[in-house]
């Protein structure tokens, strides 16, 4: 295949490539304060267009779950954009009230559109309604929060810390429902649940990714792993499962090539 994003290489480093949800596009955003869009078509790829933001290096950008907004968060930023592919707006949101960060760059969207989790400092994570881009609750684990995921029916979310243990929330009540520890994790790195709620997968920094059943997590303080995923020999930086739960693919960005597909 051709590359995704051949009409306009970014100058910078990419910090996200993501496909549309619903239309055949790929958006990629960087170091280069620009996101673009491209129809993938597999033979031109052509761009549909670029947005660039001033003096904002970007850190990550997503979909909302609909489709229609790209929200984009800075490298060292307090405020983050939102851009409105239907309108063609980009809005600023300058300051979230209650949310008291210097800089607010890793975030989660549930999946069923209604939140936005951001990761603060000091094990805080800020619940934002998608709607309003407002507060909702703040919820805070013990120690430094590296990585957070919903569940896929949106109630749940599993939250990593750099020291290894994953706390599990439930989303309406904003209660801690159990914590674990991720066996052998010296830094929590990464984490992702499967779509059909089967598994958990928990990378760290030795690079070993450790494979849960979601039933094992909710009930074991030190849960067995089904797997231990040894491939990678630097950090794991980046987990994720297919749609059909059949393939996990775990990723560093610290080697070249170091992507495998389980």
């Amino acid at each position: 295949c051709l590359p995704a994003n051949q009409e306009r290489l970014a100058n910078g480093k990419l910090a996200t490539v993501q496909f549309h949800p619903a239309a055949q596009v790929v958006m990629t955003a960087g170091h280069d304060r620009s996101v673009s869009l491209f129809q993938v078509d597999g033979i031109r790829n052509p761009k549909i267009q670029s947005i660039y933001l001033e003096s904002f290096p970007i850190y990550k950008a997503r979909f909302s779950v609909d489709g229609e907004q790209v929200i984009a968060t800075g490298t060292h930023h307090r405020m983050f954009f939102v851009y409105d592919m239907m309108s063609g707006s980009i809005t600023p949101i300058e300051k979230v009230r209650g949310v008291d960060e210097r800089f607010l760059r890793s975030f989660e969207l549930s999946p069923d559109g209604s939140f936005m989790l951001v990761t603060g400092t000091s094990g805080y994570l800020h619940l934002l309604s998608m709607k309003t881009k407002e507060l909702v609750s703040t919820m805070k684990i013990n120690g430094r929060c590296t990585a957070s995921a919903f569940t896929p029916d949106s109630n749940q979310i599993y939250s990593y810390s750099k020291e290894g243990e994953v706390f599990i929330w439930d989303v309406r009540s904003r209660k801690c429902l159990h914590k674990f520890e991720d066996e052998g994790s010296l830094e929590g790195k990464c984490i992702a649940v499967s779509r059909n709620n089967q598994y958990v997968a928990c990378g760290s920094a030795s690079g070993v990714v450790n494979l849960y059943t979601t039933d094992v997590c909710l009930r074991a303080s030190h849960p067995k792993p089904v797997k231990a995923i040894m491939n990678l020999v630097t950090s794991a930086t980046c987990v994720t499962f297919n749609p059909t739960t059949e393939i996990l693919a775990v990723a560093s960005c610290e080697a070249d090539e170091a992507v495998k597909l389980v």
